[in-house]
């Protein structure tokens, strides 16, 4: 019945005892807090049914900063473990933990912290910006943020029950293969990434079919804001690109099911099939990672730049060469495994080809700062810190983009740090520079700045102390993901990258010390404007917090600034004209296919067939009544929409 569920399962060392028993008494805190609010009714009812793509966008950030947490922990036990380890010391970490930390770093910040931040500031912005009052398929939205959640529980429940996968985070075979991974550690993997992937396809979907198809009146593609363009230009890159990773999981989830052997070359198969097929994935998802940052990015400099953005056309021209050149850059990732010169070259000057769109943006944001009057408020300063880290990234990336020099630094610890700078130093900043910019629309309140710039600069600092040391100890010849180095004079630069990421801990905990004074202080620091920041796009032009309808009215555009004109024109000062509303209902039947997907995955990593059928009976059964569903709108009357608005005005 259990399959190969068995006490042994349970078996763990200390750390990942105290994980677990964090995590279960975390839980039952917040089952108790809601017990005794008597609040379950309001968290089912207003946020695990709801279809309200600004309430999914929230839930979004919520579980990605959890799941922040968790990779941030990893990333400290691993530097902790490096400095710690020397001469007759391995360290406080085994081998085979290490391993299975290093994965699980790697798939947590990927796929459940920078993928579910980007989603959810693309939930709560992109509607508004376009003038829409949800996205295109409502349930679709809700369906996706479930089956995101619940494929990154696969991380936390491996701290419990069962191991995590010790392969690094791409899982290459044959080290994922039945012969040298026989146990369940890979299939969590394969699972967790399989569900969360298909969520992301759907919302890629979701997203470009609401920016073609819902844009309001007069808003051409050419008038839409950079970060529209930037947010269309990365659903087409997941559309294509995820399919690859779930086909590639897929084959690999076969070859451990039911040993097909697509993988194994001793049986014809062949692994380097599957690392192909990762990156070409691969690459494209690092884009699709940083393209929502660069239109963030490109948000916020003309806002505090006090001008219009520099060359908007070369700027849209330069996302879509970068989404274009992100799919033939993918063998760069296996420079050294025997491709051939020929082919080497051909994907070497392609890397290099790539930098010059994505230097194209760089010198547009400057030239949008040249002779503005700048404000340094918290956004700008993370803007600038990406600046730095970005730059010294992407320099690394074009060294690397020579075959010859990565034949040498290639699998080492600077390819750790050209990553982590061009990741951290673009994706993270850009997404806390967004996360602080539009918090006062959604909340109607603004974020401290004091405590926000102290943030800022404990990231910065512990983030250049934390990896430029990396680079020297590639340099010397340090290979990634090792436990131990039997080296002791590398060891002074692993103690500073240990410093470094404990200050990155103290900068997260200024975060959450900066949400907590505003969350104290917000009535001192109340956005009675709707517009604190002076912005210039549509997502300005509702309240704050945006009503569940986001407009009363749709607005109509003539221009790329749009809101900045409506602000000094006669037609923003005109009423807007109440009418009914057509709003979409709440579901639960996105909540349940998330929780049978679980279910299946589960039985299917446990052999547990039974549990694995019921999980495939109720999804089927969850889909047939929600297309059975007769009433999915409701509507809100035009009386009803004008008593809303008239409350706005008087507060």
């Amino acid at each position: 019945m259990f399959g190969r569920l068995t006490l042994e399962a349970f078996k763990h060392d200390w750390i990942e005892y105290l994980a677990g028993a964090s995590m279960v008494f975390g839980a039952i805190a917040i089952v108790a807090l809601l017990t005794y609010y008597r609040r379950w009714g309001w968290l089912w009812k207003e946020w695990i049914t709801s279809v309200d793509h600004k309430k999914i966008g929230a839930m979004y950030l919520i579980v990605s900063f959890v799941m922040l947490a968790k990779g941030l922990v990893d990333g400290i036990m691993m530097r902790g473990q490096q400095a710690f380890s020397v001469g007759d010391s391995m360290g406080y970490l085994t081998a085979s933990h290490f391993q299975q930390i290093v994965t699980a770093h790697g798939v947590t910040m990927i796929f459940f912290v920078a993928m579910g931040i980007v989603f959810g500031i693309i939930n709560l912005v992109l509607p508004l910006q376009i003038g829409a009052r949800d996205v295109a398929f409502p349930f679709l939205n809700n369906l996706s943020f479930w089956l995101f959640t619940f494929g990154g529980m696969f991380i936390m429940v491996s701290l419990m029950i069962g191991v995590y996968a010790g392969t690094g985070w791409s899982a290459y075979p044959p080290l994922s293969g039945l012969e040298y991974n026989p146990g369940v550690g890979v299939d969590y993997w394969l699972w967790s990434v399989q569900i969360s992937g298909a969520g992301s396809l759907l919302s890629g979907i979701n997203f470009l079919v609401t920016i073609l198809k819902m844009r309001c009146p007069g808003m051409t593609l050419m008038r839409m804001p950079i970060f529209v363009w930037a947010t269309l230009v990365t659903m087409v890159l997941v559309i294509f690109a995820f399919p690859i990773l779930t086909a590639a999981a897929a084959m690999l989830s076969t070859d451990r099911l039911l040993d097909t052997k697509i993988f194994t070359a001793s049986f014809g198969g062949n692994p380097m099939m599957y690392i192909n097929l990762f990156w070409a994935w691969g690459h494209p998802e690092v884009y699709i990672l940083v393209l929502p940052a660069f239109g963030i990015y490109s948000e916020i400099v003309p806002v505090f730049s006090r001008k219009k953005l520099f060359g908007y056309t070369s700027m849209v021209w330069a996302i879509v060469a970068i989404a274009v050149l992100s799919f033939i850059v993918w063998l760069h990732h296996f420079f050294t495994m025997g491709a051939g010169a020929n082919v080497n070259a051909f994907f070497g000057i392609m890397t290099m080809v790539i930098a010059v769109p994505t230097g194209v943006k760089i010198f547009n944001w400057l030239f949008t700062m040249f002779r503005g009057k700048i404000q340094f408020a918290t956004p700008m300063y993370w803007f600038l810190g990406f600046i730095i880290t970005f730059t010294i990234g992407g320099a690394a990336g074009v060294l690397m983009a020579i075959p010859a020099a990565d034949f040498q630094v290639h699998n080492s610890l600077f390819l750790i740090a050209h990553f982590h700078f061009v990741i951290i130093g673009g994706v993270v900043f850009g997404l806390f520079a967004g996360l602080t910019y539009w918090f006062p629309k959604f909340t109607g309140f603004l974020l401290n700045e004091k405590w926000g710039k102290w943030a800022f600069w404990c990231w910065l600092v512990g983030f250049l102390m934390a990896f430029s040391p990396l680079y020297f100890l590639g340099f010397m010849g340090a290979t990634r993901r090792l436990n131990y180095y039997n080296v002791p004079e590398w060891q002074p630069l692993f103690i500073v990258a240990a410093i470094g990421a404990f200050i990155i801990l103290c900068g997260v905990g200024f975060q959450a010390l900066q949400v907590w004074v505003s969350i104290r202080d917000r009535k001192k620091n109340r956005d009675v404007t709707g517009d604190p920041w002076n912005g210039r796009n549509l997502e300005w032009s509702t309240g704050s917090p945006p009503p569940f309808y986001n407009f009363a009215s749709i607005p109509q555009v003539h221009s790329r600034d749009a809101f900045w004109v409506m602000k000094h024109s006669q037609e923003g000062k005109q009423k807007s004209l109440c009418h009914d509303i057509h709003m979409p209902k709440n579901t639960p039947q996105g909540f349940y296919i998330g929780v049978f997907s679980f279910l299946c995955a589960f039985g299917l990593i446990w052999y547990m067939f039974w549990l694995a059928a019921l999980g495939v009976i109720g999804i089927v059964v969850c889909c047939i009544l929600h297309l059975a569903e007769k009433h999915p709108e409701y509507v809100v009357t035009a009386q009803e929409v004008e008593n809303i608005e008239n409350r706005k005005s008087a507060l």
